[in-house]
């Protein structure tokens, strides 16, 4: 998109935010079973809130020089729906899957645990891989649906919410991203997964990812390279002013 932040500031970005959000993810987990032993319940709980709470503050803090997508499917979505180039979410991937192990590491690290432990936590099963398909999706939905209907100001607390929530609905616990579910495998803690279940995650997050898709292009035919470019939250221009919309409105995704 004409006018944004240059690449490297945007791959920085979402190494940062995608690093942040894997410590978040796996240091809460570990405090939660540190705080909860025995209470499986309990833990998830924890682990879900500060989940929640924490991509929320991610997005708002790195939304304006990328857009936090920190998730190589929701980068991947932008570009089919014309928000950014093929070429820009191909860079993005490698970024977001360093940050995420980057960030497995510093949340080992925060917790006194060696700086790489493999996950021996085995996830994969047919409900599993139901649960990221329907939770990517899902996700999908979630931000597409918003910038379509020019809500992106609600997206930070949207996403938090519905990945929290997901927590709760799906059978998986919605990682519903390929770089977090990477950097998940290098912890053997509560939030961990077993290299040999990852597979089966990410086939199934690729596959809600383009059920995802499909299903904006039918509900919202007219979602426009605008609206598209703008998620999760608007980029900033060059200058440091929010990205125009399709009315030249700075920092606002195109009303329907």
């Amino acid at each position: 998109m004409t006018g944004e932040p240059v690449l490297w500031r945007r791959l920085a970005a979402e190494f940062l935010g995608s690093a942040f959000l894997a410590a978040i993810v796996i240091g809460s987990g570990i405090a939660a079973a540190r705080l909860s032993p025995s209470d499986t319940g309990l833990e998830l709980l924890e682990n879900s809130l500060v989940t929640a709470f924490g991509l929320f503050a991610v997005i708002l803090m790195f939304g304006p020089v990328s857009g936090a997508h920190f998730n190589p499917v929701v980068s991947f979505a932008d570009a089919a729906l014309g928000g950014m180039s093929w070429r820009d979410a191909l860079a993005y991937l490698p970024a977001q899957v360093a940050g995420c192990v980057a960030g497995a590491v510093a949340a080992n690290l925060m917790f006194g645990a060696a700086a790489v432990s493999v996950s021996v936590k085995h996830r994969a099963s047919g409900a599993h891989a139901l649960s990221e398909v329907i939770a990517t999706a899902g996700l999908i939905l979630v931000i597409f649906a918003l910038a379509r209907s020019g809500r992106l100001a609600a997206a930070p607390a949207a996403v938090g919410a519905y990945i929290g929530a997901a927590y709760w609905f799906t059978a998986s616990t919605s990682f519903a991203n390929p770089a977090i579910t990477i950097g998940r495998m290098f912890s053997d803690s509560f939030a961990g997964i077993a290299p040999s279940s990852a597979p089966v995650f990410i086939a199934a997050q690729a596959g809600g990812g383009i059920a995802g898709v499909l299903i904006i292009k039918a509900l919202y035919p007219a979602l426009t390279r605008e609206q598209a470019a703008a998620v999760v939250v608007p980029r900033e221009a060059a200058d440091g002013h929010g990205v125009p919309d399709a009315g030249g409105v700075p920092g606002r995704a195109g009303r329907p």
